[in-house]
């Protein structure tokens, strides 16, 4: 297999592996992404920055070769965007048009994925999901924002098979280029976020499993609501904060133009 890698790569590897033990450069990619995905959760990293591979293997201490894989990956999940000639990005937070939009085209698309899903889901797929839930339910009592941003990944997951056993590829696509998950999770740490989906997404899959069209899209449309509601909540705070300060400020203005 070594002999497959570019020089730079085999440099690379045999740099980790005095760096780290020898651990398979894999397992070493998949720390990386941990680590990357609590920072950006936590907001250690913030939303509109600029990270580079070159910052990051200084910072963590390993070779390029697992930084780029693990940020090949964010790409995917949405987590991070890649700008030609200068490294990536982290995209910022969803405004509230944003979310709104994204909730609607949800709204349309989710619960008919849903009763399609009742209707055509095989015994794999709602093993899948079972399993799924049963990870993420583990997830949900653990600490700290790797945990969180751990379940928020197979929360996408969840409902990217709920999609896939509908059958409907296109739905499954436009779905996925929302990234809706990765953005909801990223303007909020509540743990109790967690265990209100999870009650959700049981309800979810009980009518996928007994074959109940009607219950499937209706708990699911149920559950897009109550997320929006959640979600929708963290908008409200802000703008109101964002009206408090206004008002304070002018305030603060006509006090010193009365004295």
């Amino acid at each position: 297999m070594d002999g497959d890698q570019t020089p730079e790569q085999q440099q690379d590897q045999a740099e980790d592996d005095g760096r780290t033990g020898g651990r398979p450069r894999k397992r070493l990619a998949d720390e990386v992404y941990d680590t990357l995905l609590a920072q950006l959760m936590s907001l250690r990293i913030v939303p509109g920055s600029r990270v580079t591979i070159d910052a990051l293997a200084r910072e963590l201490g390993v070779s390029q070769t697992p930084i780029r894989d693990a940020l090949n990956r964010m790409e995917a999940d949405g987590l991070v965007v890649r700008v030609h000639h200068a490294g990536y990005r982290i995209p910022p937070q969803i405004t509230r048009g944003r979310f709104e939009d994204m909730l609607e085209v949800r709204l349309l698309l989710e619960p008919a994925a849903a009763r399609r899903a009742a209707e055509r889901a095989t015994p794999e797929h709602v093993r899948g999901m079972r399993q799924m839930l049963a990870e993420m339910a583990d997830l949900a009592g653990g600490d700290g924002h790797l945990a969180y941003g751990a379940f928020g990944r197979r929360d996408a997951a969840f409902h990217d098979l709920v999609a896939l056993s509908g059958g409907n590829a296109l739905v499954r696509e436009a779905l996925a280029r929302l990234h809706t998950h990765v953005h909801l999770f990223r303007l909020l740490f509540d743990t109790q976020v967690t265990s209100l989906a999870t009650a959700e997404h049981d309800e979810v899959l009980e009518a996928v499993a007994s074959r109940d069209p009607d219950a499937a899209a209706w708990a699911m449309r149920t559950h897009i609501l109550r997320s929006g509601e959640r979600f929708g909540a963290l908008f409200d705070a802000a703008e109101a904060a964002g009206a408090a300060g206004a008002a304070g400020a002018d305030g603060d203005d006509g006090g010193r133009e009365g004295s």
